[in-house]
């Protein structure tokens, strides 16, 4: 089983895994029907939404910065800077001086961000004015 979820996929197919133990349990008359494997699952599993949703809600409402915007999707992703600079073909430390605000970004670097990781160009352009 997950020990957390990292981005929408994973949380979508939790919340079905979840809706089949709602759904037996409903059929055999309430919770109080699940077995105690069952029982121990769907807590996990809902433990693990909760987390993700209480996450999502931090991340959409606090940051909308070009390092939140990037930090957050590298979250989804799974991958650190250090990834992120290979598949962008620019140095790790360029990466680290354009998230910190220590240097803007170019229109290369922009470009590679939104054709990479599927960043919306008008939210990349909102975040850098």
């Amino acid at each position: 089983m997950l020990d957390k979820i990292r981005n929408h996929e994973q949380y979508e197919a939790i919340m079905k895994m979840i809706e089949k133990y709602i759904q037996k349990a409903t059929k055999g008359g309430g919770f109080h029907s699940l077995d105690k494997k069952d029982e121990k699952d769907l807590h996990q599993l809902t433990l693990l939404a909760n987390d993700f949703e209480k996450q999502s809600l931090r991340q959409t409402v606090l940051d909308l910065s070009l390092n939140g915007i990037v930090q957050n999707r590298l979250n989804e992703m799974n991958i650190n800077q250090s990834t992120l600079a290979k598949l962008l073909n620019i140095t790790g430390s360029k990466i680290s001086k354009i998230l910190s605000g220590k240097q803007e970004p170019d229109v290369y670097f922009l470009k590679a961000i939104h054709e990479k990781l599927g960043i919306d160009g008008n939210l990349l352009l909102e975040a850098i004015q």
